[in-house]
């Protein structure tokens, strides 16, 4: 078979399958982090790929991934040009819990518990859906995601058993999670003060952080500003701590308000 021939037939066959099909097939490689799989229907080669963390939430890779064993992947990615398909074994091996994450939408809103707080986040039981396999809870909520605010720790924030409204953004398909946001069911604080104020106002602040390209001023509780250096004095400085420090008031004039990026920009020279 010539190589165009072949590649017709392999398009051929890629084209009778979609994302959510099940696939059979069977192992014929494996690297550290993924394995080739001979697809039923296509001998020619390895169409099939499952990566690491696609092949289970219970089990390490090298117990669910043997070179000979017969293996089924629910297909999550596809692509005809580079001829792979990305399978999920994790998937078939726990079909409830992934049927009820795959038909979450962005932006629907779910309840639940918190049921415990690591350093990388806080997973969350959800009042629907089953229990995860592994960990305490299917739904997590990464520390950027928990509030608009800074906070030093998480239990700032929440605390085990607290009930929680969240707003659900992805499947992460790698852990077999609901990545959720606590934030998102609160108004931006930021977007709330900004809408009062204009270019060229006053406001009086406290120094919260210096660093090498200016000041950081809090202007309202939970609000903070840059003065750029070469906004700090009327005179060229090289570092910030040559005309402030941490603790200093201020008074500075609002020279830049960018709500996209949710950044606030200060002079202490104008002022």
């Amino acid at each position: 078979m010539g190589e165009a021939s072949a590649d017709q037939a392999m398009r051929g066959f890629l084209a009778g399958i979609h994302i959510g099909d099940l696939c059979h097939g069977t192992v014929a490689s494996v690297a550290r982090s993924e394995a080739s799989v001979v697809l039923d229907g296509f001998a020619a080669h390895p169409l099939g790929v499952v990566g690491e963390l696609d092949g289970s939430w219970r089990r390490r890779f090298a117990e669910v991934a043997v070179v000979g064993q017969r293996i089924t992947g629910e297909v999550i990615a596809l692509d005809l040009n580079a001829g792979r398909v990305r399978l999920s074994m994790a998937a078939t091996e726990n079909p409830e819990l992934w049927a009820f994450l795959k038909w979450l939408r962005p932006a629907e809103i779910l309840t639940g518990t918190v049921a415990a707080i690591e350093r990388f986040g806080v997973f969350v039981s959800l009042d629907e859906g089953p229990d995860h396999p592994v960990y305490p809870g299917v739904g997590f909520i990464t520390y950027s995601e928990l509030s608009w605010r800074r906070f030093e720790a998480a239990s700032d924030i929440v605390e085990v058993g607290q009930r929680v409204l969240c707003e659900f953004l992805q499947f992460d398909t790698w852990n077999g999670e609901a990545r959720l946001s606590l934030r998102a069911m609160q108004s931006d604080p930021f977007l709330v003060f900004v809408e009062g104020i204009a270019v060229g106002q006053r406001l009086s602040g406290r120094v919260t952080k210096l660093v090498p390209f200016g000041a950081f001023v809090e202007v309202a509780d939970g609000i903070e500003g840059l003065v750029h250096l070469s906004e700090l004095n009327s005179v060229p400085v090289a570092a910030p701590e040559d005309v402030v420090q941490v603790g200093d008031q201020l008074t500075v004039v609002v020279t830049d308000v960018d709500r996209e990026r949710r950044r606030l920009s200060l002079s202490r020279r104008q002022a």
